[in-house]
């Protein structure tokens, strides 16, 4: 396979291997290969001594057979294949090749007469020549990928020549770590030596993996480290699991030896990093859930070629939702953010990334209805994630009057601007917090959802709510809280040693909007599965111990305190309410009874004069009423940065 003629074209004079990489060598080679075949296997079918009539046959049948294999592997597609990567998986198309061109040869042997008979190949030359002919032009391939192998191979040794290298041992011999250890033994700036691989499958052991011997087991970890003077271990598993990374961090502890890992492999896969970006295990590690399976047909019905409004784009979800839709070919993707900055980092990111998506970048504010309502007039979105919102809990305790402007009156303006323009889907991102809410925050977002579903009511737009916990990792949550404290070298400030969240991952988070976007129907109320419950002074531990520090003696772990709206344990159904099941696993329909339209329109009717006129403890007392199932705190209380946050940054 042959890539085609790049830009380094007018350096081929000074480089072998760039000649040798042009697909006008790649043709000759293959010419050269078909029509040495033809006649090898002619003189072969005679026994080396053909007469000199079968050598005139010869010679006029080798233009026609040469011909129609050198099409068969044009239209096969084996041209558009590089060389450097050829694999099993490529070997397909040479089969179809082969019989792309064995069928009509054949056809032309049965079909000619006598008269003809200079062009009918014998049955024998063309069963004989398909297989070498074949089997030699993908043998070629082969040949050029192992030299070209070896002469990296020769100029990183080189390169490493004189360098003092870093002796390392992976973990895992599979697919990921075959992606590895490719990239470390091939690139002398990793600056890594490979000793060996360990994985627990027995049928591995004694094996060469990528070039590098299987050694054993992880069980034969402290024994290997000394022996081999390994400064750090790298866990090459794919997707593992937060209890199979956090079983080989405890064991390298007890060795001791530093322990890191590469990227997940899908991460890999998709472009967004390198196999050789090794970095520390983190506690999002050892936090992590099996990777989300999207039903990619559907998904890409809701949005490819479609034009997207995504609200709060340069918040830590609406930035992901963002990146996740534009991998899906929108029609246009507009990015919808008031704060300038955050908007200028993800329109830059997206561009760099994705130099032919459509992207408009817009300076505005959900709550501005002129300017929303002209957005819509001019680039008509058909689909609608508003994730704009006040998210910070004990911020918003101190602020409710913004909570309420922002989180429901916002959301009700972008709404009713919706619905005026016959957007298609209108997806609001919801809380966790917004069940039996505790919090002005949560009952905000809850009040929220009754909008979301009186809109639905009114409009064609098929509106719908998502819930779901936090996320890993976003801006102002708890994970970079933490991490800045223990920089700082404490104390680590957690508010109860009872207080238990729910986590997943910002990419997770986006998937599953995405997906419930899909499936929605209009009206329903979505709830995510956020997995397995964490408590928080454990994770609090958990990232001292992860910074090579210990809890207690290094770092102090300090309890503050329950601070106002805030739980001991976050649920994410409510009380009488069934949750039923959707196709997809890890979603489900909240059965959460919707408000008369009448009676929310009044509520938003008060909502929004207390609001305007800075009415802090009557909108507390309304946000009750409108809420029977809250219990709000009537009074602020505390400082919110004393202790970990809970949430995103404002975003809006």
């Amino acid at each position: 396979m042959t890539g085609h003629p790049g830009p380094a074209a007018p350096e081929r004079g000074s480089n072998l291997w760039n000649r040798l990489l042009t697909q006008r060598v790649q043709f000759a080679l293959d010419l050269a290969a078909l029509s040495a075949t033809f006649v090898f296997v002619y003189v072969l079918r005679f026994e080396l001594a053909p007469t000199g009539g079968q050598l005139r046959l010869m010679l006029y049948q080798l233009p026609l057979v040469v011909l129609v294999q050198f099409a068969a592997l044009q239209l096969t597609g084996v041209y558009s294949f590089i060389w450097r990567y050829i694999s099993l998986g490529e070997v397909k198309a040479f089969v179809y090749a082969a019989a792309a061109s064995f069928l009509p040869i054949v056809a032309l042997r049965l079909a000619l007469t006598d008269r003809l008979q200079e062009w009918r190949v014998p049955l024998s030359i063309i069963v004989m020549d398909t297989a070498f002919a074949f089997g030699g032009v993908l043998g070629l391939r082969v040949v050029r990928r192992l030299l070209y192998e070896r002469y990296e191979k020769l100029k990183q040794e080189s390169g490493r020549r004189g360098r003092e290298l870093t002796p390392v041992l992976l973990v895992g011999a599979g697919q990921a770590g075959v992606l590895a250890a490719r990239e470390i033994v091939n690139r002398a700036s990793t600056g890594l030596d490979v000793k060996g691989f360990l994985d627990d499958d027995p049928k591995k052991h004694g094996a060469v993996v990528a070039g590098v011997r299987v050694l054993g087991t992880t069980a034969d970890l402290p024994r290997l480290v000394p022996e081999l003077g390994i400064d750090h271990v790298i866990i090459t598993i794919a997707r593992a699991s937060r209890k199979d990374i956090a079983a080989l961090v405890s064991l390298c502890d007890r060795v001791p030896v530093k322990v890191r890992i590469i990227p997940g492999l899908f991460e890999i896969l998709d472009g967004r990093v390198a196999v050789n970006r090794i970095r520390d295990v983190e506690i999002e590690d050892l936090l992590g859930r099996e990777a989300v399976e999207l039903d990619k047909a559907e998904v890409g019905r809701f949005l490819t070629g479609k034009v997207v409004m995504v609200t709060g784009a340069g918040g830590s979800i609406g930035s992901e939702l963002a990146r996740q839709v534009a991998r899906l070919g929108p029609l246009r993707l507009l990015l919808v953010e008031r704060a300038e900055f955050a908007l200028f980092d993800i329109d830059r990111e997206l561009r760099a990334a994705l130099p032919g998506l459509p992207l408009v970048p817009l300076v505005a504010d959900v709550g501005d209805e002129a300017r929303m309502d002209s957005i819509f007039a001019r680039y008509r979105p058909q689909v609608v994630f508003h994730a704009a919102a006040h998210k910070h809990v004990p911020l918003m305790e101190w602020n409710p009057t913004e909570a309420v402007k922002n989180n429901v009156l916002g959301t009700s303006a972008l709404g009713e601007a919706a619905g005026r323009h016959g957007v298609e889907v209108f997806v609001f991102i919801s809380t966790d917090k917004a069940v039996r809410p505790t919090s002005v925050m949560g009952a905000s977002k809850r009040v929220a959802e009754l909008v979301v579903q009186g809109l639905n009511a009114r409009f064609k737009t098929r509106f719908l709510a998502v819930r779901f916990g936090n996320v890993l990792g976003s801006a102002g949550s708890v994970i970079p809280i933490f991490r800045e404290q223990i920089r700082k070298g404490g104390p680590v400030t957690v508010t109860h040693p009872d207080m238990v969240r729910y986590f997943m991952t910002i990419p997770e988070a986006a998937q599953l909007v995405l997906q419930a976007g899909a499936m929605g129907e209009g009206g329903e109320i979505f709830v995510l599965d956020m997995g397995e419950p964490v408590r928080i002074a454990d994770l609090a531990r958990e990232m001292v111990h992860l910074s090579g520090l210990k809890p207690g003696e290094d770092i102090e772990i300090v309890f503050t305190g329950v601070r106002p709206g805030e739980k001991l344990v976050e649920v994410l159904d409510t009380e009488g309410e069934e949750i039923a099941k959707t196709r997809h696993p890890k979603i489900f329909i909240g059965k959460i009874a919707s408000r008369p339209g009448a009676e929310v329109q009044e509520a938003l009717a008060r909502l929004a004069a207390l609001a305007r006129d800075g009415g802090e403890g009557p909108l507390r007392v309304l946000l009750g009423e409108i809420l029977p199932e809250a219990a709000l705190s009537g009074t602020r209380m505390g400082n919110p940065a004393d202790s970990e946050a809970e949430g995103e940054r404002p975003d809006g």
